[in-house]
């Protein structure tokens, strides 16, 4: 086992946390939980299946490279290896002009997903036969009518498993609450049917949902599919791992501290924040209902820049979700064409002074800075602003009820804490809850760092910020003790901003032989000392390296649309 290094005193980090597992109670949901697995392995068809001994069993203790494997195998025809390496934009295409069936489509992404589970231990639940069946009646209505139904005909969709779904267990990774079954679908669910979307998967997710690494104890951690042993992210970890091993031609996730761009970076997928209400969070377990000083929000992890656009504006103006839910805004998603790169000016946030990127993000940011200037993008240094007062009042919100409604929801089966939930627990207050007054005024500190990050994007006649999604690239999992993100810093910024932000691979990834650490870096916080310690070049090597880009509030648009322009930067 690989010696990571961290400090001995970690648990001092934990604020004297209540626990509330009970290991005689938890005894008495394992049935449930054995049998919730077995329907899982059941619903994995089995003509699907790569044979076990292909399967390395050592996945958590060696790197593999689940991504080459699926790229390489003869498991899957080359045919099947088309459909899934193709846009959402192209498989629609084919599939209206007849080129493609709905269920051939179907049976790749099925087929490439069961195998990819194998692997990364990515989903919760598969429906493929009932898929089947959905994307049989498609091509039966369009062979009829000459039409699809709409602009998501027959796109196979994986949806992260928090996100309710009529008649299917939807525990969000509480054990207690694998017994809820939800008696109508969530309203993004129900948009992206009516718009001819084919669910055949759902996808993984950590404990209470706060952790930035996917792991549970229910199914387990999801790898990541470029390196077994490193985090494919969380909460959306298991539509990372989806979605950037191609199991998927879309995916669905949440975020509410990184958690769509976390898992996005890590398994170098395309990941969009939007600004809220424009997508639908309703119909969602979760523990953060009636908290509106930083909300959720739900958006794509797809594989370009193109294809966010085209989901967004298909969700929006098609599925028009305000007609179900009011929380959202009768907001039509615009045209917005790519920017000209003169035209606009980029800030880049090379460290934002609390905890400092790891090498290959380092080499990452100044690779797109030098990339972006001989295009003709105008980039400037963003110097830190307000960093530390922006992860303060975060820290402080995700646990404004002293955690009462999450250990509500952990109580009933007794679970036992994982390290990153002690660790979620443990910021701001920790179990202290805040009062009405102390949650207005951090409310009021919040609408202040909105107006002082406002004025900056106008004063200074900045376009985009781009920044790191993370201090590193994927995090290693080797070590269960300090596994994972412990500073979310470089995307809760985005989510008490509420501003749009898409994550974009740069189509590098991390070299141990270049990447080595900076060892006269002296750390400014125990929180530092964690997150560089972890940084052992030699675990992370094949990590993509993904950054973020993000716009002013409610210009989504104008970020993906920018995001088109940074693809044909960094393919160039």
């Amino acid at each position: 086992m690989v010696e990571i290094g961290a400090p001995k005193d970690i648990q001092k980090l934990y604020n004297f946390v209540d626990d509330v597992s009970d290991s005689e109670l938890f005894e008495t949901w394992k049935p449930k939980i054995r049998a919730y697995l077995a329907d899982l392995d059941k619903e994995a068809i089995e003509e699907y299946r790569v044979p076990s001994t292909e399967v390395p069993k050592d996945l958590d203790e060696k790197s593999f490279d689940t991504v080459e494997f699926l790229n390489e195998t003869k498991h899957l025809s080359e045919e099947e290896k088309r459909i899934t390496d193709s846009s959402v934009v192209d498989i629609e295409k084919e599939i209206a002009s007849k080129k493609l069936s709905s269920v051939a489509v179907l049976k790749a992404f099925a087929h490439r997903a069961v195998i990819l589970n194998q692997f990364t231990n990515f989903a919760t639940q598969f429906f493929i036969r009932e898929a089947l069946t959905k994307a049989q009646e498609l091509d039966d209505y369009i062979s009829k009518t000459g039409k699809t139904v709409g602009p998501l005909h027959g796109i196979p969709i994986s949806v992260k498993e928090q996100i309710g779904m009529a008649g299917k267990v939807t525990h969000g990774g509480w054990v207690a609450w694998l017994d809820f079954i939800p008696k109508e679908d969530a309203t993004t669910v129900k948009v992206l049917k009516d718009l001819g979307a084919v669910m055949y998967v759902r996808t993984n997710e950590p404990q209470t949902l706060m952790h930035l690494d996917s792991n549970n104890n229910i199914t387990g951690r999801t790898r990541n599919p470029f390196n077994s042993i490193l985090s494919a992210g969380g909460s959306s970890g298991g539509e990372g791992a989806c979605v950037g091993g191609r199991g998927s031609a879309i995916g669905v996730g949440s975020d509410i501290g990184g958690s769509i761009r976390a898992p996005a970076a890590f398994c170098g997928a395309w990941g969009f924040r939007p600004t809220t209400r424009r997508i639908s969070t309703a119909g969602g377990v979760s523990s953060g209902k009636g908290q509106e000083t930083i909300v959720a929000v739900e958006g794509p992890l797809a594989h370009s820049a193109e294809d966010v656009d085209y989901f967004m504006k298909s969700y929006i103006n098609s599925g028009k979700p305000w007609e179900e839910d009011p929380w959202c805004i009768p907001l039509p998603w615009r045209e917005v064409a790519k920017p000209k790169a003169s035209d606009i000016t980029v800030a880049i946030i090379y460290d934002n002074g609390l905890v400092a990127p790891h090498p290959p993000i380092a080499r990452g940011l100044n690779a797109v800075a030098e990339k972006l200037k001989a295009a003709g993008v105008n980039v400037i240094k963003f110097e830190p602003l307000e960093a530390e007062e922006a992860y303060d009042v975060c820290c402080q919100i995700y646990t404004c009820d002293g955690n009462l409604a999450q250990k509500a929801m952990l109580k009933p089966s007794g679970e036992p804490l994982l390290p990153l939930t002690k660790w979620a627990f443990s910021m701001g207050n920790g179990d202290k809850a805040l009062s009405i007054i102390d949650n207005r005024n951090l409310t009021a500190r919040r609408d202040n760092l909105r107006k002082v990050y406002n004025d900056y994007f106008v004063k200074n006649k900045v376009d985009f910020i781009i920044s790191p999604t993370y201090v590193g690239v994927a995090p290693c999992t080797v070590d269960d003790g300090i596994a994972g993100p412990f500073f979310w810093g470089y995307t809760s910024l985005w989510n008490i901003l509420d501003l749009p932000t898409l994550v974009a691979p740069t189509g590098l990834s991390q070299d141990p032989k270049i990447d080595t650490p900076n060892k006269d870096y002296k750390p400014r916080s125990y929180v530092d000392k964690i997150e560089q310690n972890k940084y052992i070049p030699e675990l992370f090597e094949k990590a993509p390296i993904c950054l973020q880009l993000t716009g002013r509030r409610y210009f989504d648009e104008e970020v993906v649309a920018f995001g088109e322009l940074f693809e044909d930067v960094m393919n160039a």
